[in-house]
Protein backbone atom coordinates (compact mmCIF):
# COMPACT_ATOMS: atom_id res chain seq x y z
CA UNK A 1 0.00 0.00 0.00
CA UNK A 2 1.01 3.80 -0.60
CA UNK A 3 1.46 5.26 2.82
CA UNK A 4 3.67 8.01 1.31
CA UNK A 5 2.23 10.27 3.28
CA UNK A 6 2.53 8.68 6.48
CA UNK A 7 6.29 10.16 7.64
CA UNK A 8 5.68 9.31 11.05
CA UNK A 9 6.96 5.63 11.65
CA UNK A 10 3.68 4.64 14.30
CA UNK A 11 0.95 5.86 12.36
CA UNK A 12 2.36 3.52 9.14
CA UNK A 13 2.10 0.49 11.39
CA UNK A 14 -1.04 1.45 13.04
CA UNK A 15 -2.62 0.82 9.29
CA UNK A 16 -1.45 -2.76 9.57
CA UNK A 17 -3.38 -3.65 12.64
CA UNK A 18 -7.22 -3.20 12.02
CA UNK A 19 -7.60 -6.42 8.98
CA UNK A 20 -11.44 -6.31 8.97
CA UNK A 21 -11.48 -2.73 7.31
CA UNK A 22 -9.65 -4.43 4.40
CA UNK A 23 -12.01 -7.91 4.55
CA UNK A 24 -14.73 -6.58 3.17
CA UNK A 25 -13.54 -5.59 0.10
CA UNK A 26 -11.70 -8.45 -0.05
CA UNK A 27 -8.58 -6.89 0.42
CA UNK A 28 -6.76 -9.26 2.95
CA UNK A 29 -4.29 -10.48 1.00
CA UNK A 30 -2.76 -6.20 1.40
CA UNK A 31 -2.34 -7.17 5.41
CA UNK A 32 0.15 -10.06 4.47
CA UNK A 33 2.06 -8.80 2.05
CA UNK A 34 2.50 -5.39 3.96
CA UNK A 35 3.76 -7.39 7.05
CA UNK A 36 6.69 -8.13 5.27
CA UNK A 37 7.27 -5.08 2.85
CA UNK A 38 10.63 -3.97 4.04
CA UNK A 39 11.92 -6.96 2.20
CA UNK A 40 12.44 -6.43 -1.67
CA UNK A 41 11.67 -10.40 -1.99
CA UNK A 42 7.75 -9.37 -1.58
CA UNK A 43 7.50 -6.80 -4.47
CA UNK A 44 8.94 -9.45 -6.70
CA UNK A 45 7.09 -12.27 -8.28
CA UNK A 46 3.37 -11.93 -9.38
CA UNK A 47 3.04 -15.14 -9.01
CA UNK A 48 3.11 -15.04 -5.12
CA UNK A 49 -0.14 -13.11 -5.32
CA UNK A 50 -2.58 -14.32 -7.99
CA UNK A 51 -3.20 -17.34 -9.69
CA UNK A 52 -3.00 -17.08 -13.77
CA UNK A 53 -6.57 -16.43 -15.44
CA UNK A 54 -8.10 -19.96 -16.62
CA UNK A 55 -10.15 -19.83 -19.80
CA UNK A 56 -10.44 -16.39 -20.16
CA UNK A 57 -11.37 -14.58 -23.27
CA UNK A 58 -8.71 -13.20 -25.31
CA UNK A 59 -11.05 -10.38 -27.32
CA UNK A 60 -11.07 -7.90 -24.12
CA UNK A 61 -10.72 -7.65 -20.38
CA UNK A 62 -13.74 -9.08 -18.45
CA UNK A 63 -16.48 -6.98 -17.60
CA UNK A 64 -16.08 -5.87 -13.46
CA UNK A 65 -17.72 -6.64 -10.85
CA UNK A 66 -19.17 -3.81 -8.17
CA UNK A 67 -16.74 -5.67 -6.15
CA UNK A 68 -13.79 -4.90 -8.42
CA UNK A 69 -14.93 -1.81 -9.01
CA UNK A 70 -14.82 -0.54 -5.15
CA UNK A 71 -11.38 -1.73 -5.04
CA UNK A 72 -10.03 0.03 -7.85
CA UNK A 73 -11.42 3.68 -6.63
CA UNK A 74 -9.78 2.30 -2.92
CA UNK A 75 -6.36 1.25 -5.12
CA UNK A 76 -6.92 4.53 -7.05
CA UNK A 77 -6.84 6.62 -4.11
CA UNK A 78 -3.68 5.71 -2.77
CA UNK A 79 -1.76 5.42 -5.94
CA UNK A 80 -2.66 8.95 -7.17
CA UNK A 81 -1.60 9.87 -3.58
CA UNK A 82 1.56 8.27 -3.72
CA UNK A 83 2.30 10.15 -7.08
CA UNK A 84 1.95 13.92 -5.63
CA UNK A 85 4.17 13.33 -2.30
CA UNK A 86 6.36 10.98 -4.15
CA UNK A 87 7.70 10.07 -0.64
CA UNK A 88 11.88 8.84 -0.61
CA UNK A 89 14.09 7.73 2.11
CA UNK A 90 17.44 7.60 -0.25
CA UNK A 91 19.33 4.91 -1.58
CA UNK A 92 18.51 1.21 -0.20
CA UNK A 93 20.99 -0.92 -0.28
CA UNK A 94 20.68 -4.65 1.09
CA UNK A 95 23.12 -6.59 2.90
CA UNK A 96 24.59 -9.03 0.60
CA UNK A 97 24.13 -12.84 1.10
CA UNK A 98 28.01 -13.37 0.46
CA UNK A 99 26.96 -17.36 0.36
CA UNK A 100 23.69 -18.94 -0.95
CA UNK A 101 22.70 -21.78 2.17
CA UNK A 102 20.16 -24.23 2.67
CA UNK A 103 20.03 -24.70 -1.67
CA UNK A 104 18.30 -28.27 -2.52
CA UNK A 105 20.22 -29.84 -5.36
CA UNK A 106 18.67 -28.85 -7.86
CA UNK A 107 19.09 -25.37 -7.44
CA UNK A 108 22.85 -25.66 -6.65
CA UNK A 109 23.70 -27.66 -10.24
CA UNK A 110 21.18 -25.15 -11.81
CA UNK A 111 22.82 -22.02 -10.31
CA UNK A 112 26.70 -23.15 -10.06
CA UNK A 113 25.76 -23.37 -14.13
CA UNK A 114 25.05 -20.15 -14.72
CA UNK A 115 27.51 -18.51 -12.19
CA UNK A 116 29.96 -20.29 -14.32
CA UNK A 117 29.00 -19.62 -17.92
CA UNK A 118 27.92 -15.88 -16.57
CA UNK A 119 30.47 -15.03 -14.22
CA UNK A 120 27.86 -13.28 -12.04
CA UNK A 121 27.61 -13.92 -8.20
CA UNK A 122 24.32 -12.28 -7.06
CA UNK A 123 24.53 -13.40 -3.59
CA UNK A 124 27.68 -11.18 -3.46
CA UNK A 125 25.68 -7.70 -3.76
CA UNK A 126 21.97 -9.12 -2.82
CA UNK A 127 20.44 -10.57 -0.33
CA UNK A 128 19.63 -14.53 -0.56
CA UNK A 129 15.96 -14.08 -1.26
CA UNK A 130 16.45 -11.06 -4.27
CA UNK A 131 19.71 -13.29 -5.42
CA UNK A 132 17.52 -16.73 -5.90
CA UNK A 133 14.64 -14.72 -7.63
CA UNK A 134 17.83 -13.20 -9.75
CA UNK A 135 19.16 -16.58 -10.61
CA UNK A 136 15.40 -17.48 -11.93
CA UNK A 137 15.38 -14.97 -14.47
CA UNK A 138 18.62 -15.58 -15.72
CA UNK A 139 17.60 -19.27 -15.90
CA UNK A 140 14.43 -18.76 -17.86
CA UNK A 141 15.60 -15.77 -20.03
CA UNK A 142 18.93 -18.98 -20.61
CA UNK A 143 16.16 -21.40 -21.26
CA UNK A 144 14.12 -19.72 -23.25
CA UNK A 145 17.16 -18.12 -25.67
CA UNK A 146 18.38 -21.57 -26.51
CA UNK A 147 14.94 -23.13 -27.03
CA UNK A 148 14.47 -20.89 -29.43
CA UNK A 149 17.33 -20.81 -30.37
CA UNK A 150 17.63 -16.89 -30.94
CA UNK A 151 20.78 -15.46 -31.68
CA UNK A 152 23.22 -13.80 -29.26
CA UNK A 153 22.64 -10.24 -28.81
CA UNK A 154 25.16 -7.45 -27.20
CA UNK A 155 24.66 -3.95 -27.19
CA UNK A 156 21.47 -2.05 -27.92
CA UNK A 157 19.06 -0.75 -25.49
CA UNK A 158 16.99 -2.49 -23.69
CA UNK A 159 13.72 -1.64 -21.94
CA UNK A 160 11.90 -3.44 -19.31
CA UNK A 161 7.91 -2.49 -18.79
CA UNK A 162 6.68 -2.53 -15.30
CA UNK A 163 9.79 -3.41 -13.48
CA UNK A 164 8.56 -2.96 -10.01
CA UNK A 165 11.76 -1.69 -7.98
CA UNK A 166 14.11 -3.17 -10.88
CA UNK A 167 15.52 -6.17 -8.38
CA UNK A 168 16.27 -7.79 -11.89
CA UNK A 169 18.30 -5.15 -13.41
CA UNK A 170 21.53 -6.84 -12.64
CA UNK A 171 19.91 -9.96 -14.57
CA UNK A 172 18.86 -8.18 -17.94
CA UNK A 173 22.84 -6.42 -17.58
CA UNK A 174 24.55 -9.57 -17.25
CA UNK A 175 22.43 -11.29 -20.09
CA UNK A 176 21.99 -8.62 -22.95
CA UNK A 177 24.84 -6.89 -22.30
CA UNK A 178 23.44 -3.64 -23.34
CA UNK A 179 24.72 0.24 -23.90
CA UNK A 180 21.46 1.08 -22.26
CA UNK A 181 19.19 -0.53 -19.99
CA UNK A 182 15.86 1.24 -18.67
CA UNK A 183 13.46 0.62 -16.41
CA UNK A 184 9.87 1.96 -16.71
CA UNK A 185 7.18 1.58 -13.67
CA UNK A 186 4.25 3.44 -13.29
CA UNK A 187 4.37 3.07 -9.50
CA UNK A 188 7.53 3.90 -8.49
CA UNK A 189 6.68 5.88 -5.66
CA UNK A 190 5.07 3.04 -3.71
CA UNK A 191 6.19 3.19 0.03
CA UNK A 192 7.19 -0.26 2.13
CA UNK A 193 6.64 -0.55 5.21
CA UNK A 194 10.26 0.22 6.44
CA UNK A 195 9.31 4.06 4.81
CA UNK A 196 11.45 3.47 1.73
CA UNK A 197 9.89 3.49 -1.43
CA UNK A 198 10.30 1.37 -4.87
CA UNK A 199 12.54 3.90 -6.48
CA UNK A 200 14.64 4.08 -3.25
CA UNK A 201 15.31 0.41 -4.06
CA UNK A 202 15.54 0.90 -7.69
CA UNK A 203 18.32 3.52 -7.48
CA UNK A 204 20.54 0.65 -4.83
CA UNK A 205 20.00 -1.94 -7.26
CA UNK A 206 20.99 -0.02 -10.13
CA UNK A 207 23.62 1.79 -8.63
CA UNK A 208 26.76 -0.09 -9.64
CA UNK A 209 25.02 -0.78 -13.51
CA UNK A 210 26.75 1.37 -15.88
CA UNK A 211 24.32 3.21 -18.52
CA UNK A 212 20.69 1.88 -16.28
CA UNK A 213 18.49 4.40 -15.76
CA UNK A 214 14.48 3.68 -13.50
CA UNK A 215 11.95 5.72 -14.85
CA UNK A 216 8.73 6.31 -13.25
CA UNK A 217 6.06 6.78 -15.73
CA UNK A 218 3.14 4.99 -17.43
CA UNK A 219 4.85 2.41 -20.37
CA UNK A 220 1.50 3.16 -22.81
CA UNK A 221 3.11 7.29 -22.98
CA UNK A 222 6.88 6.11 -22.62
CA UNK A 223 8.45 7.04 -26.47
CA UNK A 224 11.87 6.15 -26.80
CA UNK A 225 13.62 3.22 -29.13
CA UNK A 226 14.75 0.41 -28.38
CA UNK A 227 16.90 -3.22 -29.89
CA UNK A 228 15.13 -5.18 -26.96
CA UNK A 229 11.87 -4.90 -24.88
CA UNK A 230 11.08 -7.13 -22.06
CA UNK A 231 7.59 -8.24 -19.68
CA UNK A 232 7.32 -9.83 -16.67
CA UNK A 233 4.09 -11.16 -16.96
CA UNK A 234 2.51 -7.87 -18.19
CA UNK A 235 -1.36 -7.24 -16.84
CA UNK A 236 -3.81 -8.43 -19.62
CA UNK A 237 -6.48 -9.19 -17.15
CA UNK A 238 -8.01 -7.34 -13.99
CA UNK A 239 -7.24 -9.64 -11.51
CA UNK A 240 -3.58 -9.34 -11.10
CA UNK A 241 -4.42 -5.78 -11.35
CA UNK A 242 -6.37 -5.65 -8.32
CA UNK A 243 -3.73 -8.12 -6.76
CA UNK A 244 -1.56 -5.52 -6.80
CA UNK A 245 -3.65 -2.87 -5.57
CA UNK A 246 -3.60 -0.86 -8.78
CA UNK A 247 -6.34 0.61 -10.29
CA UNK A 248 -8.43 -0.85 -13.56
CA UNK A 249 -7.42 2.61 -15.51
CA UNK A 250 -4.29 1.15 -15.50
CA UNK A 251 -5.27 -1.90 -17.73
CA UNK A 252 -4.74 -1.10 -21.03
CA UNK A 253 -3.36 -4.16 -22.86
CA UNK A 254 -3.89 -2.96 -26.64
CA UNK A 255 -2.16 0.31 -25.52
CA UNK A 256 0.50 -0.75 -24.13
CA UNK A 257 1.35 -3.21 -26.73
CA UNK A 258 0.89 -0.70 -29.12
CA UNK A 259 3.59 1.25 -27.29
CA UNK A 260 5.95 -1.81 -27.89
CA UNK A 261 5.59 -1.69 -31.22
CA UNK A 262 5.99 1.73 -31.77
CA UNK A 263 9.06 1.70 -29.71
CA UNK A 264 10.64 -1.80 -31.21
CA UNK A 265 13.62 -0.76 -33.90
CA UNK A 266 13.27 -2.39 -37.23
CA UNK A 267 14.69 -6.12 -36.50
CA UNK A 268 14.16 -6.09 -32.81
CA UNK A 269 12.78 -8.16 -30.33
CA UNK A 270 10.08 -7.97 -27.88
CA UNK A 271 10.60 -10.49 -24.95
CA UNK A 272 7.11 -11.54 -22.64
CA UNK A 273 6.81 -13.80 -19.98
CA UNK A 274 3.28 -15.22 -18.90
CA UNK A 275 2.09 -17.40 -16.48
CA UNK A 276 1.12 -20.19 -18.34
CA UNK A 277 -0.63 -20.88 -21.11
CA UNK A 278 -4.01 -19.75 -20.85
CA UNK A 279 -2.62 -15.80 -19.70
CA UNK A 280 -0.06 -16.37 -23.05
CA UNK A 281 -2.45 -17.30 -24.74
CA UNK A 282 -4.49 -13.79 -23.89
CA UNK A 283 -1.20 -11.62 -23.80
CA UNK A 284 -0.38 -13.39 -27.55
CA UNK A 285 -3.77 -12.17 -28.89
CA UNK A 286 -3.41 -8.58 -27.96
CA UNK A 287 0.06 -8.78 -29.54
CA UNK A 288 -1.63 -9.69 -32.62
CA UNK A 289 -3.97 -6.97 -32.73
CA UNK A 290 -1.78 -4.49 -32.82
CA UNK A 291 0.44 -6.08 -35.56
CA UNK A 292 3.89 -7.75 -34.29
CA UNK A 293 4.52 -10.61 -35.33
CA UNK A 294 4.88 -14.15 -33.49
CA UNK A 295 8.47 -15.41 -33.73
CA UNK A 296 8.41 -18.56 -31.15
CA UNK A 297 7.41 -19.39 -27.82
CA UNK A 298 8.28 -21.91 -24.91
CA UNK A 299 7.31 -23.36 -21.59
CA UNK A 300 9.75 -22.67 -19.47
CA UNK A 301 11.20 -24.61 -16.18
CA UNK A 302 11.90 -23.12 -13.00
CA UNK A 303 14.56 -24.86 -11.93
CA UNK A 304 15.64 -22.79 -9.19
CA UNK A 305 11.95 -21.57 -7.40
CA UNK A 306 9.55 -23.80 -8.71
CA UNK A 307 6.49 -22.77 -9.31
CA UNK A 308 2.66 -24.13 -11.16
CA UNK A 309 1.93 -23.31 -13.69
CA UNK A 310 5.35 -23.28 -16.02
CA UNK A 311 5.86 -19.61 -17.63
CA UNK A 312 5.66 -19.22 -20.66
CA UNK A 313 7.87 -17.47 -22.68
CA UNK A 314 7.08 -15.79 -26.33
CA UNK A 315 9.07 -13.49 -28.53
CA UNK A 316 7.57 -10.82 -31.07
CA UNK A 317 8.98 -8.93 -33.66
CA UNK A 318 7.92 -6.07 -35.80
CA UNK A 319 5.20 -7.24 -38.58
CA UNK A 320 7.94 -7.17 -42.02
CA UNK A 321 6.51 -4.13 -44.19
Amino acid sequence: MILAVQAIPCRIRRLRLPRSLFLPLGLGLIDRQVDVMALPATDMDHASLIAPPSHQRAEAPSPCSFRERVRSRYHAFWYHLGERVAWSRGIYRERPAQELEDLSGVQYERITSLQRRFRVRFEQHASQSTALRQYDYLDLLDQGWSALRLPRLAGGTVQDIGSSNFWYAPVLHTFFRPTALIGVEVEGHRMYINGYSRHDYAKGYIQDLPNTEFHIQDYRRYSSPASIITAWYPFVTPAPVLAWRLPLSLLAPHDLFAQVIRNLQPHGLFLMINHGRDEASIAASWCRKVGLAHYGSCELRSNVRPRLPPPVLSCWMRAPV
